[in-house]
């Protein structure tokens, strides 16, 4: 969260017991799952995991990506350890989106 809010993006925590069928109506592929899932208000394109701030405003300037992930939990992710440039962050249909 600190990645993204030093990057201008406010945010609004929500917690659950159900974050599977969370996951489910926002319609984020099984494959590409992750600890954290974000929506952006206005346009709600979906953020999958520890996603850099840089691809995400990329997927709001692209409204008609649905969303984007950065799977698992990389060690070069945001909060995860140093960013090298080699975080691969791929949309929901599988293609690459960014690297960071």
């Amino acid at each position: 969260m600190k990645h993204v809010r030093t990057a201008g993006f406010v945010t609004n925590v929500v917690d659950t017991n159900d974050l599977q069928s969370v996951k489910d109506r926002l319609g984020v592929p099984t494959s590409m799952r992750s600890c954290h899932t974000a929506v952006v208000s206005g346009t709600n394109q979906v953020i999958e995991g520890h996603v850099p701030a840089s691809a995400i405003k990329k997927l709001v300037a692209q409204r008609a990506v649905h969303g984007v992930s950065a799977p698992g939990m990389p060690v070069n992710s945001p909060g995860m350890g140093e960013m090298d440039g080699k975080l691969v962050t791929i949309d929901f249909l599988g293609k690459r989106f960014s690297q960071d």
